[in-house]
């Protein structure tokens, strides 16, 4: 077994991609957004799955499942944001400093909240998450890569689709009285 450490690509730096035909100067922009929607993203599933352990009471089950699901939508995503960055030749963040660090968002404290607050701590998140994103398709278009833009439009779709639910867990009315 090889004790040689050999970088490969530091951290931060971006080649660009002779294969998608994006250059250096483009792919800098481009995977300094991603990485940023890569970080926010992370920062997110931990959140969504505190909440999805730590919910209780007469809609557990319901939001038990519903917050896993966005969970694992939102590890999905991160990978696809993850690729992406790679294949536009540059260096996907990956250290827990660096994701909470980079991020657009930022994370609720390590206590756990009555499920009203943590829904509404996570609907906050991801409408800081939607309005980036929007922000980065456009960058994307405006930079003319339709393929960064296209995934970044889909996910926009289930993550705006994901604040709706937890906007209509956060209603007044329900079938649960004391």
């Amino acid at each position: 077994m090889s004790t040689q450490k050999t970088v490969r690509q530091h951290a931060g730096e971006v080649e660009g991609s002779e294969a998608l035909r994006v250059d250096a100067e483009k792919a800098t922009q481009l995977v300094d957004a991603l990485n940023t929607d890569l970080a926010s993203t992370y920062v997110l599933y931990h959140q969504l799955k505190k909440h999805h352990w730590n919910v209780e009471g007469a809609e557990f089950r319901d939001l038990h499942l519903f917050l896993g699901e966005a969970a694992a939508e939102a590890e999905e995503f991160a990978d696809e944001l993850a690729e992406r960055a790679q294949a536009l030749g540059g260096v996907p963040v990956a250290g827990m400093g660096v994701l909470e660090e980079q991020a657009a968002v930022t994370p609720e404290d390590e206590d756990v909240y009555d499920i009203r607050t943590s829904l509404r701590n996570d609907m906050e998140m991801y409408g800081d998450i939607i309005e980036t994103l929007r922000d980065h398709v456009e960058l994307a278009e405006n930079l003319g890569d339709p393929t960064t833009a296209h995934m970044l439009r889909e996910n926009l779709i289930d993550v705006e689709d994901a604040a709706h639910h937890i906007e209509h867990y956060l209603e007044d009315d329900t079938l649960v009285v004391e």
